[in-house]
């Protein structure tokens, strides 16, 4: 797992993108657009990787897009009759964060090479790694995505889809992936659907199919957006159009943290309008914990729509009462707790719309408490009278095994303090969660993973070693 830096977030998995076109386009052009709009779901890492039939050009590196892909990276995978082109940004979950982690991953079987970018984690990745090893199979890197790719690779005496339909039928967990051949494009999301996965197609006589993380990256490249990838569900595109197979069909959950936190505010996934559930998680709140107050402050930008969900349904005026720096983002590495500390102000400062106000402050979670202490803080040192702290998710009790780097649950508050200690520790007069069922009712759409709350993990959980349990320990 990465350092703590500082940023009191679960920290986003990963955003995938892919797109097939049966006429010539600049491909690599287009795939860097689509993992551009899907940023926001990682910032360590960024690749891409595109072929005409014949080459097959890889180019990734640590950093945002627009670090990694400059011009001359760009052109560098240029080819001017691309078909079939998969992109990726990382942060990085399994496997540390060096440069051969890196995605698009790529191998060569006697059919070809095969080219992989994947959102999430295998639960079960270790016992099967540990298998293939003992079969002779070899690994490049650390991360669990390589197996996945090793699993397709070893069945390349197989059609495509289905190799990869039998790997996903080896691998547990919650998973959302592009591959690529020479000539096809695939998409696969896992059975409970815990990562979103979406297919649009560009608008227009190329008529381009485009598969992402969220539809923000189809709008990217001008694409509309036809529907979701069903949980367990595998779909390819290739010269004959888009095609699909149910391969594992399962009770769907997709992750709550989507629409809480993670997924942009103008995505919508699985028929869920991102913005406006986070809206209702607002009004919730408002109606399960009403309290006496001047104003209404969101925590820049994740809180927004939940304050204005609460302010409607309060009628407490909205306000803006933080400021965020918009260049202050994930790049800047504080070393020291004291730099820690400095970089959250460097981030955000009170207005003057806090003086003299009892403010209710709405943000979307709370995973250690620093960053939220320092926060009531800042907002008190600008005159606030009184700070009465809402959440627009339930306590995190728990880690994450499906792509969300929640931190180990030792070092999650709520796993070792009662919501009033927490409320003591981060200094405000009051401290509110969104309940379960409050928030299974703001997004009103399908069932939810509710895990990292909970703890009832619905694709299953790792076999821990002693490393492991240590990490997990309360």
């Amino acid at each position: 797992m990465p350092p703590y830096d500082g940023d009191d977030k679960p920290h986003d998995e990963c955003g995938v993108f892919g797109i097939y076109s049966s006429q010539p386009l600049d491909l690599a052009w287009l795939t860097y657009l689509g993992i551009f709009a899907l940023q926001h779901r990682g910032q360590e890492a960024a690749g891409i990787a595109v072929s005409d039939g014949d080459k097959f050009h890889v180019e990734k590196d640590l950093g945002l897009v627009t670090q990694v892909f400059d011009e001359r990276r760009l052109d560098s995978v240029r080819l001017a009759n691309a078909r079939v082109s998969i992109g990726h940004v990382r942060y990085s979950t399994t496997g540390s964060n060096l440069r051969f982690n890196a995605q698009p991953l790529t191998t060569r079987t006697n059919k070809g090479i095969l080219g992989l970018a994947h959102n999430g984690n295998f639960v079960n990745a270790r016992e099967v790694r540990n298998q293939m090893l003992m079969e002779g199979a070899l690994f490049a890197t650390t991360n669990d995505s390589e197996v996945m790719l090793n699993l397709i690779a070893r069945e390349s005496h197989m059609d495509l889809p289905e190799a990869t339909a039998g790997a996903m039928q080896q691998l547990r967990g919650g998973y959302a992936c592009v591959l690529m051949s020479r000539t096809a494009l695939i998409g696969f999301r896992d059975p409970n659907g815990v990562r979103p996965l979406v297919i649009g197609q560009r608008e227009g006589p190329d008529g381009a199919y485009v598969i992402a993380s969220e539809p923000c990256a189809l709008f990217a490249v001008g694409a509309r957006l036809l529907r979701d990838v069903l949980p367990g569900e595998l779909v390819w595109i290739d010269h004959d159009g888009l095609h699909s197979l149910m391969v594992h069909p399962g009770r769907p959950t997709p992750c709550s943290f989507e629409w809480i936190y993670f997924a942009r505010s103008d995505s919508r996934l699985d028929g869920v309008d991102t913005h406006e559930s986070r809206i209702r998680m607002g009004e919730q709140l408002a109606r399960e914990f009403p309290v006496d107050a001047d104003i209404v402050v969101p925590v820049p930008d994740s809180g927004m729509g939940a304050a204005i969900g609460y302010a409607r349904e309060s009628g407490i005026p909205f306000d803006y009462g933080l400021y965020k720096n918009p260049f202050a983002g994930r790049t800047f590495l504080a070393p020291t707790q004291a730099a820690r500390d400095l970089k959250v102000k460097m981030k955000l400062s009170p207005t003057s719309a806090v003086r003299g106000k009892r403010v209710v402050l709405i943000d979307d979670s709370i995973v250690r408490g620093t960053t939220s202490r320092q926060i009531v803080n800042l907002l008190r040192e600008a005159g606030a009278t009184e700070v009465h702290f809402r959440v627009s998710s339930p306590p995190i009790k728990h880690p994450c095994f499906y792509g969300i780097d929640t931190a180990a649950r030792k070092e999650l508050v709520a796993s070792t303090h009662s919501v009033d200690q927490i409320r003591e520790l981060i200094g405000a007069d009051s401290l509110k969660f969104i309940s379960e069922r409050g928030l299974r009712e703001a997004v009103s759409g399908p069932g939810l993973c509710l895990a990292c709350f909970n703890g009832e993990y619905p694709a299953g959980t790792p076999l821990l070693n002693d490393v492991d349990k240590l990490a997990l320990e309360v």
